[in-house]
């Protein structure tokens, strides 16, 4: 029978006004991936920072290796053998890997007493990198690593400190697949000397690295589950509390007239001869694999970049869209694929972000018309069930499904009649999507076309009306809701076209 390395029973957690964590259970056995579920709010990150010393337990019980634990800070937690590799990174890029691997803990020379042994160092981190099979030069500035090849630093320091228990916080967030699986070898070889929890929302991930998945709700434990005798639906269940097909909101509607149309786009070898159309109350999903052309074309439709030759029409008339203000003007609103970048101004606020494009309405010349702003945050807030403690609070602090629902905001303030989501529920948890799908569905009948570009097969095939399928630059099918199945939404993605 596996070890348990780590147990953790009845843990209690509360804060002024809320009562984060009631009672929770989890644990751990050596060698193992045990992944920790649950929506934004569930507990998770408090259950960790429990764990990890930031934040003491008012009750429960702590047990690592049969001993009993009273966890009070982040160093009683390292020398407990607890590492938390958080989302956020924390690195200093004008330092060396090794000097960051040892910050705080620099090996001294024993020859000259009070100076640092840079070379012990930078062979201590070398050697360990190479140990884990890291092909990273411990002498190289972090600033110049990947994302990825930082977070592998991450884990190196978190091994050099001997730890037992790592935990990695949405550690593939910002990766590309390749990264993705550069980091799903590097955790096989870290079993066989540690115990991992991992927190992450997209269900492939639990379903390829881990053993168990523990789900927690509303700051409860639900239950623990294997990961090779339970299914996504299931565990989307015990998150929520209603089952998946529930989290979906579509309304039948009647399309009305065409209000976009594309006529033989192309753009070099990204978009090839692209035609379709979207009608008003119509959400039209476009589906297909990593370089298909399906943000490529949207970008084009917003004036982002430019087409090489075809035809945009709005409202049946042509229209010259050759940069975004002209799209704007036109009515046609993007909701971008990467929210950080290219959605949201992280410095801001709620309410700044929120009135980004609505700024004609309130601002006249030299005269601001701070009521009119205030009723607009306040209705698209309302509107969204943007949860906000202030519209004075910065962007940043909101989770990732309220992030999105700002985004999407701000563009319907602007009341546009073709709003284009391009991966509107990615990074976001199953609570969030099903918020968002209930927004997306409340468009489409009042009337604005929805052009949802998604990778998630199931958001495609429950959220659309139509769905165009498109391979290397090329729209390869168009299908009704009649004919939407993975099967053969897949079939025309991978290039087959009979």
């Amino acid at each position: 029978m596996t070890e348990t390395i780590l147990r953790m029973t009845g843990i209690c957690k509360g804060f002024p006004g809320v009562q984060a964590l009631k009672d929770v259970d989890f644990d751990l056995a050596a060698g193992e991936v045990h992944a920790l579920l649950g929506e934004n709010g569930a507990g998770k990150s408090t259950l960790i920072k429990v764990l990890g010393g930031i934040h003491p337990a008012d009750s429960g019980e702590i047990v690592i290796n049969g001993q009993p634990l009273r966890i009070r800070s982040v160093h009683e937690a390292q020398q407990a053998g607890i590492s938390i590799i958080h989302q956020e990174l924390f690195m200093v890029p004008e330092l060396t890997v090794a000097q960051n691997m040892f910050l705080g803990r620099e090996p001294m020379s024993s020859r000259l007493p009070m100076v640092l042994d840079g070379a012990g160092a930078l062979a201590a981190a070398q050697a360990l990198l190479d140990s884990i099979g890291l092909e990273i030069t411990a002498s190289a500035r972090v600033g110049d690593l990947s994302l990825a090849q930082q977070q592998m630093v991450e884990i190196a320091k978190a091994i050099s400190f001997e730890s037992k228990i790592l935990v990695m916080d949405e550690p593939t967030s910002s990766l590309t697949s390749k990264e993705t699986d550069t980091l799903y070898a590097l955790i096989e070889r870290l079993r066989q000397r540690m115990a991992i929890i991992y927190i992450s929302h997209r269900m492939e991930e639990l379903f390829r690295i881990s053993s168990r998945v523990t789900v927690l709700r509303d700051g409860r434990y639900i239950g623990t589950r294997e990961t090779a005798h339970t299914t996504p639906d299931q565990l989307i269940e015990l998150m929520v509390g209603r089952k998946l097909q529930e989290l979906f909101t579509k309304t039948p509607t009647e399309p009305g007239e065409v209000v976009l149309e594309a006529r033989n786009l192309c753009r070099g070898a990204k978009l090839q001869d692209v035609s379709f159309s979207v009608r008003k109350g119509e959400i039209l999903g476009v589906a297909g694999i990593v370089g298909a052309g399906r943000t490529e074309l949207m970008r084009c439709l917003c004036g982002i970049d430019g087409v090489d030759s075809g035809e945009i029409l709005v409202h049946g008339q042509p229209a010259a869209i050759k940069k975004p203000k002209d799209a704007i003007q036109l009515g046609i609103a993007m909701v971008p694929e990467n929210r950080k970048e290219e959605g949201l101004v992280l410095c801001g606020s709620v309410g700044f972000n929120l009135t980004l494009e609505a700024l004609a309405d309130f601002i006249h010349g030299c005269r601001f018309d701070a009521r009119t702003e205030r009723r607009i945050i306040a209705e698209y807030t309302r509107r969204l069930s943007i949860r906000a403690a202030s519209p004075d609070i910065l962007i940043e602090k909101l989770s990732g499904g309220n992030q999105q629902k700002v985004v999407i905001a701000k563009w319907l303030a602007s009341r546009p009649s073709v709003l284009i989501l391009d991966e509107p529920t990615r990074g976001v948890d199953v609570g969030a999507k099903a918020e968002i799908y209930a927004i997306i569905d409340a468009l489409a009948r009042e009337g604005v076309a929805i052009i949802m570009v998604s990778s998630d097969l199931p958001e495609i095939i429950n959220m659309s009306d139509r769905v165009m399928v498109m391979f290397h630059g090329r729209k390869m099918a168009e299908l009704p809701r009649t004919d939407l199945t993975q099967k053969m939404i897949m079939k025309y993605a991978t290039g087959d076209s009979q």
